[in-house]
């Protein structure tokens, strides 16, 4: 992956954003094109028929759908720095809590907080956001932030001595929730060094640059030293 690829995408997907990410993290040279997988356009469902982001595209055509077959295709054409550990032991543990970020994360948290907050205001609905929804997706955040912080309390990173995919897949989708003001982070010390870490990596820059639509940021977003 020398030449310079395409990377579909949406601000509200933290799938998306964990792939921008790494894209930054291997200095492989790529393109941005934002993406509402929505509107089902025609072209975009050519690159991809399941009509979701995010969709690498390389110069010469060939296209990868689907975060996990992306990061994976990255770390294999583009293995330095290493983002999966050099051990089987450590890469299992890095796939482990990649896994619990992209799975039960998603689905406990994000989903249901970003999914009312922010995505029915940028799609324009017309239902009401689910008060019921966001109470259990804040009541189930904090114990993923003490799980972050106990984790973090006890190794350099995530998964392990160095940053990989684990960093990067949580702090993608914590970014969505911090943008939205919806962490506590005082009450959460250790995790909150944690996230200070990774979003000071010039890799992560791009996120905190994103805006969306009728929504403004948490004063923490941006802010390296909150």
């Amino acid at each position: 992956m020398t030449d310079r690829c395409t990377l579909y995408h949406s601000p509200l997907c933290p799938f998306s954003r964990q792939v921008r990410v790494l894209l930054f993290e291997k200095a492989i040279p790529h393109s941005l094109i934002i993406e509402k997988p929505w509107e089902r356009r025609p072209e975009f469902l050519r690159l991809n028929p399941m009509g979701d982001v995010p969709v690498l595209r390389e110069a010469d055509g060939h296209v990868v759908a689907h975060h996990n077959a992306i990061c994976e295709y990255i770390n294999e054409t583009t293995p330095v720095p290493p983002m999966l550990g050099e051990t089987p032991r450590g890469r299992a543990e890095i796939r482990r809590l990649t896994g619990l970020f992209n799975t039960s994360f998603y689905a406990d948290v994000v989903k249901p907080l970003v999914g009312e907050r922010a995505l029915k205001v940028v799609q324009g609905s017309s239902q009401p956001p689910s008060s019921a929804m966001i109470r259990a997706g804040r009541e189930n955040l904090k114990g993923y932030l003490s799980y972050i912080g106990w984790t973090a309390a006890r190794r350099p990173y995530l998964g392990g001595r160095a940053v990989s995919m684990a960093d990067i897949a949580a702090a993608a989708h914590i970014s969505l929730l911090d943008y939205l003001g919806e962490i506590a982070w005082d009450e959460h010390p250790d995790a909150k060094l944690w996230y200070i870490k990774i979003k000071s990596r010039p890799s992560f820059n791009s996120l905190l640059q994103d805006r969306l639509v009728g929504i403004i940021p948490a004063t923490t977003y941006a802010d390296l030293d909150f």
